[in-house]
């Protein structure tokens, strides 16, 4: 499987070029550049619009969902942005009541004024520089596939489930919650990775224990790291989104239903079904509905 995450500091973006070896690098003069006139879309909910933004000026427009910025270069298609900022949106509000399903999760996003941004080349990734106050996670728009959901969950799956639940669960879930789902050695939410990975390991283990069914090795990803890959990979298996990937997805993760999470990892999933945290129980298909 590729690996999808990438650094959630955006000051070490520049290191994760390696991802997109499929990206174009053909117009990377013109990603950057302004386009005109910016359409708005057509989405019920959500306006394209002119980015402004200091210390943001790669972006030419964006998105706001519950005042949650969503940038995006020149090049990056309207529909994935539209999509990203509908996928947000489900997450945060999975009943689409029009209402946020947890309030300190947002209210720690904007106090460690989190943002998404979608890129189209590689060169994107070496040009943006946001504010060093700013904490966000990228999202390409050729990795972003709004049709995933309609096609039966087959064929390449949609970053945009991994990368904006990344955002939420890092600068959302951690700071509201920091000793439950703090991404460092002893939360909670870290001591069941623990049991998932078959020791407390602050370095790749070569081989896992047999016993480990949570066995990610990326050797750029560490602890912290591996807590945010771990809480994306339990909970988009308990919604539905692994059900169909088992063979793309076991060198790492092999509990892809909610019944194997609920059987086997009964430490995370006590904690994904807390009601108090409010987490998504719907699997978002990237049209909120409110």
């Amino acid at each position: 499987m590729k690996n999808y995450i990438r650094t959630l500091s955006i000051l070490l973006v520049s290191t994760l070029l390696s991802y997109c070896a499929a990206c174009s690098k053909d117009d990377d003069a013109s990603t950057l550049s302004t386009i005109g006139t910016i359409d708005p879309g057509n989405d019920p909910n959500f306006k394209i619009v002119e980015n402004t933004d200091t210390g943001f000026t790669g972006f030419n427009r964006k998105v706001e969902v519950f005042d949650i910025p969503i940038y995006a270069v020149a090049a990056v298609e309207d529909v994935k942005l539209l999509h990203a900022a509908n996928v947000m949106a489900q997450y945060l509000d999975n009943d689409e009541d029009g209402v946020i399903d947890n309030q300190a999760v947002v209210t720690a996003m904007k106090n460690n004024n989190a943002f998404l941004f979608l890129w189209k080349n590689e060169s994107d990734l070496e040009t943006l520089e946001p504010p060093s106050n700013a904490e966000g996670q990228d999202l390409g728009n050729d990795e972003t596939i709004p049709g995933w959901h309609t096609n039966g969950h087959t064929g390449r799956f949609d970053a945009a489930l991994e990368e904006v639940l990344h955002i939420i669960t890092h600068t959302g879930y951690a700071s509201a919650y920091p000793e439950v789902f703090g991404e460092h050695v002893g939360t909670d939410l870290a001591n069941a990775m623990d049991i998932a990975r078959g020791g407390q390991f602050t370095t790749i283990p070569n081989p896992y224990p047999d016993e480990a069914w949570y066995t990610y090795d990326d050797t750029t990803c560490d602890y912290n790291c591996m807590t945010t890959e771990y809480i994306y990979w339990s909970l988009t298996s308990m919604l539905g989104a692994q059900e169909n990937r088992l063979n793309e997805i076991n060198q790492e993760w092999r509990l892809n239903t909610r019944t194997l999470v609920e059987n086997t990892d009964t430490a995370v999933y006590a904690l994904l079904t807390d009601t108090q945290y409010k987490f998504p129980v719907v699997l978002p298909d990237g049209s909120y509905k409110q």
